[in-house]
Formats: structure tokens, sequence, C-alpha cells
């Protein structure tokens, strides 16, 4: 059974209901951020119950060293930890002397939790009779702001309703923290002072090894039914890492107390060390000047701004409506494309599975969505940002034994060097690398802007090409070139020989890259003089990368009239998903790795990841072969899987079944569809279902230079509409069941493609 308490609504996810053991798989749910931090959504109050508590900085890890039974050369030296940062919500009631803890209250009646999408805001609220007998009700908004990204927001009310109470709120921060995971059961931060003054407070840490330093800062403010309340802060407690303020004030029955606290993190990746406190009290007095009001009012305009372009809209389907914006919500929530030393990460700012900011869904999943939804530069950035770590790349394959600038680009990466450390992946996934170059790719297709590859792209595909080169072996048996040891998007095969898509994607990337060289040569002439230069490379090379590319081996069925995932994989006993006993799923959290490791069953698209990636390489005839074939076997245990999966169904026109998988995608996290949301989000393939619905569904594709749609429609919905920024045109396509509309804002004029017929469209 998949979870279902999350109430079906068109812009906000809401739970009703106090669940004790729903609080972490909420936490994840109901987690918010800004691109720059963002957290888990822990309680302010103090909770005795389980909970994970995070809250993270974009850009701040630390490197927990990697623990294994035995090292192996080239094995990374660390695991990079998206390091839980210190707490700035928190806030302990103390009502008529006792503790608030929803662990041990009486009774808990009308909880509820609001995550407005639409707003950008979280609300919760409840109503609760203390162990002495008092009543409360306590309403709480908090929010991070977008505008000013180092800032958040908590409005924290309590009214008394059943007499007189004594409310004393402690706001505090603590550095003192701890991750949730850790190798060494270490502490990560250092603390390097406490500071205080006019109800606002600084903690400054630091990390250990990576010397990330950051303030964390508070400011509160009482009301009493809404009139600020002056002079009342009477204690401070503070040690090396943390301090606690504290404000007592008395309420008669049905009154209000509130304390309105600004919070957050100036961070030495922004600031210089001198100047960690003066940007948070200059960020303290503009939040001053503002008000919580005109704050939350930024707030809701700055996500308008954002939905106007990123929005689907879906009609009479409003769990599929629900889904769809909390996956896009998300996405926004973890990077917003300002600052292009961040990434993307897996769990976004919502857990820290996976460590690491940065794996191939950036470039396989999530450039797409935002090529489309925000100005070209943000895709454009992602693109640098393995630029600029190209050097490492090359020091990662140099550790394996690669040389003469191949390049390796890690499974997971913080800075560059690989942090993976299970070494069927850190070694043998090297598929990784082509979803690199295929972005490259991608990217030019989509926006026309050629110049990244002159500039800076060309670097990227020589050092790609040159280990796909030297990662192939000569197989005399086979007068053909062969990889061999590898795993494939199918993490459940390790060590395979010829994964058919890693091969594919070898020989493209290979291809592909003398393509550009002889197009920057002849269009580019000083940008080729330069880059030639600094890689050294000389004809002999390229004419042998060629005899690789021209003469790779590729597994195929002759009796199935396949090509296989890898040479074995019909020496495996083919029962298919439908044939195993419900009982035995999810495979990988019931069964041993070994027989997994013997079992058919594909984690996630494999095969079909190629035919995804080169559509118009194959006729639909085959891919209808291979679809017909892999699925069956296919568990979808990667939230990486249900995306392509609808996309090529939507392509095959079987409607019902790219829904299916549609709503897998979309509603992942919040119908649990895995069993594992309390440890995060997943955020990387969120970016599969926008892709399900405006490649799948809207078919929406480049070709020859233009943009294409072949639109399709479930039968559950009335009708949908998107929009995608095409080489700086706004393109609005609206589909129902009887006509799709297709209408350009502005003055552009653009020549689309719609089912096979060329429109001029105009505002």
């Amino acid at each position: 059974m998949n979870q279902d308490y999350i109430k079906p609504d068109n812009w906000s996810i809401i739970e009703e209901g106090f669940d004790a053991d729903r609080v972490k798989s909420s936490e994840s749910l109901f987690s918010i951020g800004n691109g720059a931090m963002g957290q888990r959504a822990n309680f302010e109050e103090a909770y005795s119950g389980k909970t994970f508590q995070g809250s993270y900085i974009a850009g701040v890890y630390y490197p927990d060293k990697t623990k294994v039974g035995w090292w192996k050369n080239g094995y990374p030296e660390y695991f990079a930890k998206v390091l839980n940062a210190p707490n700035w919500i928190g806030i302990n009631v103390e009502i008529n002397g006792e503790n608030l803890d929803l662990a041990k209250c009486q009774s808990v009646s009308n909880f509820r939790r609001e995550l407005n999408m639409k707003e950008g805001i979280y609300y919760r609220s409840f109503d609760a009779v203390l162990q002495n007998g008092t009543e409360i009700s306590v309403n709480v908004t908090r929010f991070l702001s977008l505008n000013i990204d180092e800032l958040g927001v908590i409005n924290y009310q309590v009214t008394s309703k059943s007499k007189e109470a004594k409310i004393v709120f402690k706001p505090f921060l603590d550095a003192g923290i701890e991750n949730e995971d850790t190798n060494w059961e270490e502490k990560f931060w250092e603390p390097k002072g406490v500071k205080h003054g006019d109800n606002q407070a600084f903690v400054t840490a630091r990390t250990f090894k990576t010397h990330f330093t950051a303030t964390t800062f508070m400011q509160n403010s009482i009301y009493i039914d809404g009139v600020l309340q002056e002079g009342i802060h009477d204690n401070v407690e503070e040690s090396i890492d943390k301090i606690i303020f504290s404000y007592e004030v008395g309420l008669t029955k049905g009154q209000t107390a509130s304390i309105q606290k600004l919070g957050g993190y100036t961070v030495s990746t922004n600031h210089s060390l001198d100047n960690l406190i003066p940007a948070a009290q200059a960020i303290l007095a503009k939040a001053n000047v503002l008000g919580f009001v005109a704050l939350s009012n930024n707030q809701k305009q700055a996500w308008a701004k954002i939905w106007e372009m990123s929005d689907i809209t879906i009609d009479g389907d409003v769990k599929a409506q629900q889904g769809i914006r909390f996956n896009i919500f998300q996405l926004n929530q973890t990077y917003l494309g300002k600052d292009s030393r961040l990434n993307i990460g897996p769990k976004g700012f919502t857990g820290e599975k996976y460590g690491g900011s940065t794996y191939w869904d950036t470039e396989a999943y999530c450039i797409p969505f935002y090529m489309a939804t925000k100005d070209q530069q943000v895709a454009r950035n992602l693109l640098a940002y393995r630029y600029n770590q190209l050097d490492k790349a090359i020091e990662n394959a140099e550790k394996l034994g690669f040389k003469n600038g191949a390049a390796l680009y890690p499974m997971v990466t913080m800075n560059g060097e690989e942090c993976h450390n299970e070494w069927e992946i850190t070694f043998e996934e090297i598929h990784r690398n082509g979803a690199i170059a295929f972005a490259i790719y991608n990217y030019y297709r989509y926006t026309g802007d050629y110049s990244y590859i002159p500039e800076k792209g060309l670097e990227v595909l020589i050092g790609i090409a040159r280990f796909w080169h030297q990662r192939a072996t000569y197989s005399t048996k086979k007068g053909q070139y062969v990889i061999l040891g590898v795993t494939g998007p199918n993490e459940y095969e390790n060590n395979v020989n010829n994964n058919w898509y890693t091969n594919y994607i070898a020989k493209w990337c290979i291809s592909y890259t003398l393509e550009q060289i002889e197009k920057v040569k002849e269009h580019y002439a000083d940008d080729y003089a330069r880059v030639m230069q600094k890689v050294n490379l000389q004809n002999e090379e390229m004419q042998s990368m060629k005899e690789v590319a021209n003469n790779m081996y590729f597994p195929y069925s002759k009796e199935h009239h396949v090509y296989l995932q890898q040479d074995g994989f019909l020496d495996k006993e083919l029962i298919t998903v439908a044939d195993l006993d419900k009982s035995q799923r999810p495979i990988n959290q019931k069964w041993s790795w070994d027989r997994i490791l013997r079992s058919p069953y594909i984690k996630q698209a494999d095969t079909l990841q190629g035919f995804y990636f080169f559509e118009d390489h194959f006729s639909k005839e085959e891919l209808e072969r291979h679809f017909d074939f892999y699925e069956p076997f296919t568990v979808h245990e990667s939230s990486l899987s249900p995306c392509v999966h609808s996309i090529q169904a939507a392509v095959l026109g079987r409607m019902e079944q790219a829904y299916t998988f549609y709503l897998r995608t979309s509603r992942l996290d919040l119908d649990d569809y895995n069993k594992e949301v309390h440890e995060g989000l997943h955020i990387t393939s969120m970016a599969g279902t926008w892709m399900s619905i405006v490649e799948g569904f809207g078919g929406m594709r480049v070709k020859k230079d233009q943009l294409t749609f072949e639109p399709r429609i479930p039968a559950q919905w009335e009708g949908y509409s998107f929009k995608v920024n095409f080489r700086n045109s706004i393109v609005k396509v609206e589909v129902n069941h009887q006509e799709t509309k297709v209408s350009v804002e502005g003055d552009n004029s653009l020549e689309v493609i719609v089912n096979g017929t060329s429109q001029l469209i105009k505002n």
C-alpha cells in the first residue's frame, strides 16, 4: 500500500490529523528552500518523538572519510556529506511551567499542515491539551525568502483557550548539531563564538576540514494580540555553540501571544570572515524595514513570477495537478540558477542520503527543465559547472590509470572530485560521462547557442572522448571494440561486459566530438587553435578514436530482434515482474544483493535510456520491440525510471500506460511508492516528471532546428497547458480532447510544427 494521507489539492500539500508515525515523512514532504538554503519541516518547538532534524546551506559540505573493509586503488578518499547546518528555527515554548511537546500532550486535535506552493509559504496549526490541563491553540507561518535569500521568517502564535497562561518563548540558535548519518560519529562544526544584543544573536561556527564558516543569526519580536511588546527580554543562556533567549508573557483566556523570529545564515562562500556578522545585521535591518506583512507579500510575488513561466495546468485530475506542481515547486526551491557554483542535489534541501550535490541526473534530466522554464543562461551555468571541474575530471581518470587528458566525471561530487564510495558505481558506472556530453549537444539543439562549444564545451568533449577511446578494448575474437566491467543505468547488474547503453553512448560521444572539432576548425579558427594547443590533440589520435567508434560492438539477439542490455542478459531466468510475488517487492529491500544481481530485474531505463536520448536513431517499430522486451522486467525502483517509460509509452500511443507511469513519477514522494520518503525527496527525478508532460504528452522535440509538438492527452484529463522558453520566445501550448492551441507571447512570431504541419504562430 502506498501512503495516502496527503489531501488532494491543486495548489497545496495538506496533512490533517497528528500521527507520530508520519512525522519523518512529513518533515520531507513539507520541506522548504530558496536555492541558497533549505530545511526539513521540523517543528520549531521541542519534540521528543522520532524526528529527522535537518537544515542545509547550499554548497556547504564535509568530506567524511570513506569507511570500507579494505581499500582499493582509485577509491575516493571521502564521501561528501551534505551538512546539517546550525539550527536557527528553534523556539521552545513553556506554558504554565510545562514544555510544549506534541509527543507528550494529553491530546492533540485539529492538527494541520499546509505547504502553499503558489505562495512558497508553510503553515502549521493545532490545538493541544497539555499535561497540566492548559488548552492552547498554535498557528505557525514559515518561509525562506526568495528576495533576500539568506533570510528565513517565522511567525509563531499561541492562544490560551481555557485559562490564564504564563507563556515563555525560548528562541535559540544551536551549532552543536549532528548529521543523521556519519561514518565515524564525528561532529562537523567547530564553534567560533557567540554574540548577542538588542534581541539579536549570532553564533559563528566553522566546518572541520573544509573550513566553511557560517554565522547563524536570529532576531525576535514579541506580540500580544498583535501589539509589539517592548522591554520583556529577561534572560540569556549561552554556551560555546548555543544561545537561548527567554521572553515571558502573561495571557488571559482567549489572548494570543506571538513571536516573530527572523533567522538565517551568512556564509564565507559569499562574505569575508570579518563581515559575516555585519552582513547578518544588514539583512536583519532590511527585514525590519519591510516587516512581516511586506516580506510575506514579496514572497508571494516572487513565487507568482516563477509560476508564470513554469506552471503546468491540468484540468479534471486534481492528484495529477498536485503532483506536477509539487515537482516544479521543489525543483525551484532547490535551484534557481542564481549561483553558477551550485548544482542540483538528488535530495536538495530535504535530506542527507546520497551526499554530494551533483549526479548525472543534472545533465540527463534537469537541464531540459531549466532550459525551457528559465533564461538559457541558467542551463549554460550548469554546463559551465562541469567545464570548471574538467581538471578534476582528468585527475579522477588519472587515479584509475587513464592518461593524456582523458576525463572521467565523477558519479557524485561537490567540487569535481569523486566522492561516491561504492566501488561498483565509482569505478564502473562510467556511462555518466556520456550524459555530460549529451547535455552539451542538447543545449545547442534546444537553444541554438553554439558559442558554448568553441568557448568551453569542446575541451570537455575531447576529455570525454579520450576516456572512451582508452576505456574500450579491442577483442580479437569479435574483431570489434568492447567495453568490459561496467555498471549501466540498471544498477541491479554490476561488473557486466558490453552494456549496450554504455557502448552506444561511448560511440556517440566520440563521433560527436570529432564532428565538433571539424565544425570549430571551420568556423571558429581562433578557438580551434587555442583548444588544440591546450589539449595537444593530434590527427593520429583522432583517427584512432574514429576507429573505435566505427567498430564498437553491440550485443544483439537475433531471436528477440533486440539489442541486449549486456552480453549475459539472456543467461538469466527471465521471469517477468508480473510473475514476481508482490510480497517480494521492492526487491532492494527484500532480497540479498547476490540474488538481485543474478535476476533479470531492471532498476530503471537502461537500453531504453538510450532509445530515449537517441530517439531519432531508431524507428518507432524498434522502440516498440525494445519497450515490449525490457519494460516487463523493470521494477522501477529508481526514481528516474517512470518518467522515461512514460515518455516512451506516450510515443507509442499507449496512453493508459503513459498515464500510470506519469502518476508514479509525479507522486513518487507524495504517495511514497518506494517506502523511503522519510529520508528526503527525490529532487532530480522531479525534472523527469516535467519531461513526462512536455516531451511525453506534449510531444515536444526540436527537429531540424524547429520546435515540434505531437500532443496527446490522457483520457483522465479534460485538458492541460504548459509554457516553454524556446530561443527567447515564450511559447504556450494548450491541449484538450478536441484541439491543440499554440501561441507565443509578445511581438515575436515563430514557426512551429504541430502534428507534422508547419504553423506560423503570433500573439
